[in-house]
């Protein structure tokens, strides 16, 4: 006899249950143990008609807790398909869509002006693009700008390893997105863009790209954070003058992975691959500009061949510079009132703010009635808020005193 008494369970009758049973009818007792009966015909039918209810209401009462049954065309097949899906093996769904998109992503060698002979390339001259499409006789490739920056000649690598010369379309230093175009014969694989709004904290992605000259690399890793917003140096000066709103993950990028495609596991690429921080003690902390955002930028490159901003026309240093603080006697000589704890003082003036009357030392305070804090909130002002042919109403202290200018907003000039 174990834990649990067999004999209740069993299908024979044993003699100590005929037993027992006539001792509870003599005496009239309780039954504490009850043994099963030989079963009929009857009691098969009984049984059988039994089992198929209750496997019916098994699965009915399994669809309204999965909510698959939500109405009558939400049948069985929505529950089988749902189980298959689940049931597959993770490390297929990277390899499917890795090969989906591994043959739209090139490398891409930029042969700089000021390397005199063209095949010395340093690591900055190697970086990663992707075909993401098919017009007419050209196929387009996003990439970084500072992937293509300086270059000479440009030249793209396909996975087959075919080089092909590229030409640029477009490029924009403030979204660091450029787009190119090749010859479109032979390439038949252009990569799908996924929507980088839906992406979730901890979703597995892949990294496609041409680290160190090691072209057709695949790394993964998952979602670190959805929407991280990172500042940036525009210049490379080492001052922040932009902050770049990036997806983070910790899939592997290093240099020549710029440009590269971020891929969900539907093989939709979701973001493409912009930077990492690189220091002692610091890993899995690469960054790639949502797909979203890459997309609004290269239509308008493809459209215009750049993106066209509004231009203020000042050259400015925050009140409050970090990097660069102003000493006593230079805020002395501005004659601030107390109150004014932040601004941006004006270096130098062109365009519509010299039109304008604004002039050295003066301090911007205000954009419309909204407060500018430094060089960086009035460039996302502008940039974000504002459009050509704009009236803005500048709002600024020179030598103490409190103004107001209205100045019209023209086309930033490139650079």
């Amino acid at each position: 006899m174990g834990l649990f008494d067999d004999d209740f369970y069993s299908t024979k009758v044993s003699r100590r249950s005929h037993r027992e049973s006539k001792d509870s009818k003599r005496f009239g007792s309780r039954k504490w143990a009850v043994s099963r009966p030989r079963r009929s015909l009857a009691t098969w039918q009984v049984s059988v008609i039994s089992s198929v209810i209750s496997a019916v209401v098994a699965v009915l009462l399994f669809g309204v807790v999965t909510g698959e049954l939500t109405d009558e065309h939400a049948g069985s097949s929505a529950v089988i398909d749902k189980v298959e899906m689940s049931s597959g093996d993770p490390y297929d769904r990277l390899i499917q869509a890795a090969a989906a998109v591994r043959p739209a992503v090139v490398s891409i060698i930029n042969h700089k002006e000021d390397n005199k002979e063209e095949n010395v390339l340093d690591e900055s001259s190697l970086g990663s693009g992707v075909i993401y499409k098919k017009d007419k006789d050209k196929a387009l490739i996003i990439t970084n700008n500072h992937v293509i920056e300086g270059s000479g000649k440009l030249e793209v690598v396909t996975v087959d390893g075919e080089t092909r010369k590229a030409e640029l379309v477009g490029a924009d230093k403030v979204t660091d997105i450029a787009v190119l175009s090749v010859d479109a014969a032979g390439i038949n694989t252009v990569a799908q863009i996924g929507d980088s709004s839906k992406l979730r904290l901890g979703e597995t992605v892949i990294a496609i790209g041409n680290p160190l000259g090691l072209g057709d690399t695949l790394t993964s890793g998952i979602i670190s954070y959805t929407d991280r917003t990172i500042p940036v140096s525009l210049n490379q000066d080492g001052v922040y003058d932009w902050e770049q709103d990036v997806i983070q993950t910790d899939a592997a990028i290093n240099e020549g992975n710029s440009g590269g495609a971020l891929v969900d596991l539907n093989g939709k690429v979701i973001g493409i691959n912009t930077m990492k921080i690189s220091d002692t003690g610091v890993e899995g902390l690469g960054f790639a500009i949502p797909a979203n955002h890459v997309m609004e930028t290269a239509d308008e490159l493809v459209a215009n061949g750049k993106i066209a901003r509004a231009y203020l026309g000042v050259y400015s240093v925050d009140l409050n510079n970090p990097y660069v603080p102003l000493d006593e006697e230079q805020r002395k000589a501005l004659n601030l009132p107390d109150s004014v704890k932040e601004g941006v003082v004006v270096l130098d003036v062109v365009g519509p703010a010299k039109e304008a009357g604004l002039k050295l030392n003066d301090v911007i305070t205000a954009f419309n009635g909204e407060p500018i804090t430094s060089t960086l909130s009035l460039r996302k002002y502008l940039y974000d808020k504002t459009k050509i042919g704009d009236d803005l109403m500048v709002t600024y202290y020179r030598d103490g005193v409190k103004n107001e200018v209205k100045v019209k907003l023209l086309e930033k000039p490139e650079e």
